[in-house]
């Protein structure tokens, strides 16, 4: 990213909306916009690389489902305002396990780009399924999405989720799909 390109932008939108970006409220505005886009978007940085061990190594096999979650922040790509929430990720492992702190680092990955939900959720297990190639696996990302609250319909606290199901969590193998989905909040940003 150009940051000083970015700065540059950021002054001229300033004034095509009717603001003077040399008011002292202004002054730092595009500095702090540019910084802000390199924090947040993740053009520049390379796909975190997946860690995954081989299931039974150390004598240690496993083949129940393993789950994580956590926040995500991402930016709708009709509007480029924030859409963010919880995710929930769950695979029953075969062959490979992931190492678990790769699942957030892939997360934060994709969602570090201008993003629609459907495809940020498919993104994410398309790329952990090609590292660890499990049984199955599961997203479900429950979201505010700010273009819808504050813009538009502007219906507040009016959550929008998007799920990517993949391998025995299609058909509800062994109930594993009932079992994940009761393991997780019911839907909704009340969390």
């Amino acid at each position: 990213m150009n940051k000083d390109r970015v700065k540059l932008l950021i002054t001229e939108l300033l004034k095509e909306i009717g603001e003077d970006p040399n008011r002292p409220g202004l002054l730092e505005t595009p500095k702090r916009v540019s910084n802000m886009y390199e924090e947040l978007l993740s053009y520049d940085k390379e796909k975190p690389r997946i860690m995954v061990v081989p299931n039974g190594e150390d004598g240690v096999y496993y083949d129940e489902m393993l789950t994580d979650s956590g926040y995500f922040f991402s930016l709708c790509e009709h509007h480029m305002v924030p859409f963010f929430g919880r995710y929930y990720y769950g695979y029953i492992p075969d062959k490979q396990v992931l190492g678990a702190s790769k699942i957030g680092r892939v997360i934060d990955y994709y969602a570090g780009r201008l993003q629609i939900a459907e495809r940020l959720v498919n993104q994410v297990v398309t790329y952990l399924g090609e590292a660890a190639s499990p049984l199955g696996q599961i997203l479900v990302m429950d979201a505010r999405h700010l273009c819808k609250e504050m813009r538009g319909l502007r219906k507040w606290d009016s959550p929008y989720a998007a799920q990517a199901v993949r391998g025995c969590f299609k058909n509800n193998e062994g109930g594993c799909k009932d079992e994940f989905m009761a393991r997780i909040p019911k839907i909704g940003f009340s969390h």
